[in-house]
């Protein structure tokens, strides 16, 4: 490709409306740009950059005996409602009425479409698959944010594992797991695989590949002493034990006016600290309340909720549904006494006496509560948000937080779609058995700006050699001199002809714009074809990375870049 005709086109400035540093990187360098909220095309870089992710994906994929389909991404409203998720997915999935009056959706992702296609089988024998497509998803996310990282429209692999047992399934999510690993390796990231919540897909167990990086809207926990390492939707932590008094023969009133918030309460004279405070929230579930008790220090972990739970809908209660539940205000509620709601109390309240709450009554609280003797617990579950610093639950060292990307999530389902949609075969005993299957995605767009997020320095974008849009740029100074122009050329065309991926840059520039564009789109390999460096039959060979530079001779150039590559490489490259 030569500069001249390409479509690159570059900007100076960042967007105004970026906050993500992949944001203002990809629009900047020309790989991407915005049609609506949660909207972008992909401009010529991009789609290179996107080819060779999709490349390394498939790749693996077929490497673990995946079979690739292209399924429609128009999905009839009733084979979601069969599975039950047409209803718990709300307003993220995008509906609509067709002309014939027909419940229509876009498929946000494609375990109901693809167990359809299950039920063609009949025989463990034709078991096990892996099934998987490359293919655009619709989100309708209520705030698209940080460029290609939070979207509406994105392309994603999405594969489906299909088994006899759940000793299959183990199988099947293990060579899942393996095959993550190389993509995101050879993609020039490394990733933390974590435990995380499998949320409305169900099943038994799902893991997330994360990145860390300040753009992230997830936060991990982990441990460095053990890799113990969990979102924390799903993370546990050890706590300090606290010592309670005896307490009182039970829990005594007192006025509180003005407080309205654990701090206040903290701060107010007979006031308590955070952590022998109760903390009393009102939730609706599925249209009914509950109550959802926690350490004053502490916060809710709404994902954890929502998997005790197993609501379809689950939201924080307004302050009409408070008072009617509890007869007061947020910031004077309690549980003490309370009959007919359900309570689910974090583990943290277990045995715990001497403790402080609201009364249910505006300006008043309760001290000396006993919670086992004056709270009618129904549920005693994790609940609460670890925080950086606590123990860690597998070896006791401090814990640490971070948000992160979540590039990848792979999903131990069970037969919970086989069950929904009939998918059975025969057994070798000739038993009717429902396919256990395992689901496994990857964001396309959302692996090329998390590529971004970590490699990148102050002139641009730093691409890992493999998902470059191209590997090298041959860069010549002063094209209106035939000689440069020729030697550039002929440099072009060789290494062209080793298979190599190259730019040739002869457009009519200052040689300082061409500098700044190869850095800012961050071609790894840079070969400068300049009249001073011919004069002495060189050229330069400078490597993004490392900045470092060396002069070649202009006959040894391409051979030497050549080899450098395909050294760097270490594997054929994708087609």
């Amino acid at each position: 490709m030569r500069w001249s005709n390409a479509f690159i086109p570059t900007l100076r400035d960042d967007p105004a409306d970026a906050e993500a540093t992949s944001h203002k990187l990809l629009v900047r360098a020309g790989f991407v740009r915005q049609l609506m909220a949660g909207s972008y095309s992909l401009l010529p870089l991009g789609q290179r950059v996107c080819q060779k992710i999709t490349g390394i994906v498939r790749r693996e994929m077929d490497e673990i005996g995946g079979q690739e389909f292209k399924l429609p991404t128009l999905h009839p409203a009733e084979v979601w409602q069969r599975s039950g998720r047409w209803e718990s997915m709300g307003d993220e999935m995008f509906r609509f009425v067709d002309r014939k009056g027909a419940d229509v959706g876009l498929g946000m992702t494609a375990e109901e479409i693809f167990t359809t296609l299950a039920l063609e089988l009949r025989s463990y024998k034709q078991l096990p698959q892996i099934w998987y497509q490359i293919h655009t998803k619709f989100r309708d996310e209520p705030r698209p944010k940080s460029g290609v990282l939070r979207v509406r429209e994105f392309t994603m692999k999405d594969s489906y594992s299909l088994d006899l047992d759940d000793a299959g399934l183990d199988q099947s999510f293990q060579r899942h797991f393996e095959a993550y690993r190389r993509i995101f390796a050879r993609c020039g990231v490394d990733t933390l695989a974590v435990e995380a919540s499998v949320g409305a897909m169900g099943g038994s167990e799902s893991i997330e590949f994360m990145v860390r990086s300040a753009a992230g809207e997830d936060h991990v926990a982990f441990c460095e002493t053990c890799g113990y390492a969990a979102n924390v939707e799903k993370a546990t932590s050890g706590l300090p034990a606290l010592e309670d008094g005896p307490g009182g023969a039970g829990p005594e009133r007192f006025a509180t006016p003005g407080v309205h918030t654990i701090d206040d309460l903290v701060g107010f004279e007979g006031g308590a600290p955070a952590d022998r405070q109760i903390k009393t929230l009102v939730y609706v579930v599925d249209e009914g309340p509950i109550l959802v008790l926690l350490r004053g220090d502490h916060a809710l972990s709404e994902q954890k909720l929502a998997d005790a739970t197993g609501a379809t809908a689950l939201r924080a209660a307004n302050e009409a549904e408070i008072r009617s539940a509890l007869g007061a205000s947020a910031g004077s509620l309690g549980a003490v006494g309370v009959c007919g709601v359900t309570v689910f109390a974090d583990a943290a309240l277990e045995g715990r006496r001497e403790m402080v709450t609201g009364a249910n009554e505006d300006g008043f609280h309760l001290r000396g509560v006993d919670v086992a003797r004056d709270v009618t617990v129904s549920h005693w579950l994790d609940l609460r948000e670890v925080q950086a610093g606590e123990a860690c639950p597998m070896c006791d060292a401090p814990l640490a937080v971070e948000k992160a990307i979540e590039l990848g999530h792979i999903f131990k389902l069970g037969t919970r779609y086989a069950d929904a949609l009939g998918a059975v075969v025969q057994s070798e005993a000739g038993e009717s058995r429902p396919v256990v299957m395992g689901s496994y995605g990857i964001g396309i767009e959302r692996a090329m700006a998390a590529v971004v997020e970590r490699c990148h320095d102050d002139d641009g974008i730093v691409w890992p050699l493999a998902i470059a849009p191209f590997e090298v740029v041959v860069t010549v100074v002063n094209p209106k001199k035939l000689e440069t122009a020729e030697a550039g050329a002929a440099l072009y065309e060789a290494l062209r002809g080793q298979g190599i991926d190259v730019l040739l840059d002869d457009r009519e520039e200052r040689p300082g714009v061409k500098f700044k564009d190869a850095d800012l789109i961050g071609i790894p390999y840079r070969v400068t074809v300049g009249p001073k460096g011919l004069a002495d039959g060189k050229v330069e060979v400078s490597r993004r990375k490392t900045r470092k530079s060396r002069e070649v001779d202009v006959q040894k150039a391409a051979a030497s870049v050549t080899e450098s590559i395909l050294e760097e490489r270490g594997f054929a490259p994708d087609v």
